[in-house]
């Protein structure tokens, strides 16, 4: 089995850490810590807007929709493709790596943003490559993980806590 993305672009997971043997997406307790952790934080943060457009835009309602996302739960940074590349060249080209791992990189990230920071023009689109996206389970495809979300209304607080993941954002 190979890394999948689920909903976003971005945060990495072996599939036989998040999907059983059918292709259906694990509950909660059977996912190992990090991964459980990255997807309790993805059924928080899907279809939310890109960061960069908040910083940019007056309007939340003139924001694009996110498409990836890089970082730590909690202090991660969402992207749309208009702006997925302005994140690769200031990870990449001015230092942004030494924030990898850190609950820094958002801040930092969104800082160079509203200092004017951005790629130039020729830096070009970043390429991905979606290898069997049919392969995926439907929720994974259509961005939502909608088994996850109704596995967490069913839980009791003693239950979500027993699962040592942060759920403050979401509605339980």
């Amino acid at each position: 089995m190979g890394k999948v993305s689920i909903g976003l672009r971005g945060w990495r997971f072996d599939e036989a850490d998040v999907f059983d043997a059918n292709g259906a997406i694990k509950s909660l307790a059977e996912m190992p810590p990090e991964p459980r952790r990255r997807v309790s934080r993805l059924t928080a943060i899907l279809g939310n807007a890109c960061d960069v457009c908040m910083v940019l835009e007056d309007d939340e309602r003139h924001c694009n929709v996110a498409s990836a996302v890089y970082g730590e739960p909690m202090h991660e940074v969402l992207l749309c493709a208009e702006h997925e590349p302005d994140f690769f060249y200031w990870f990449r080209e001015l230092g942004g790596e030494e924030y990898a791992g850190s609950t820094a990189l958002s801040d930092t990230f969104l800082e160079w943003i509203a200092d004017g920071g951005r790629a130039p023009d020729d830096y070009g689109e970043i390429e991905h490559v979606d290898s069997e996206p049919d392969a995926l389970p439907d929720a994974a495809v259509a961005g939502g993980i909608p088994s996850l979300e109704a596995e967490l209304e069913e839980m009791d607080e003693g239950e979500r806590e027993a699962l040592d993941v942060d759920l403050g954002d979401l509605d339980t």
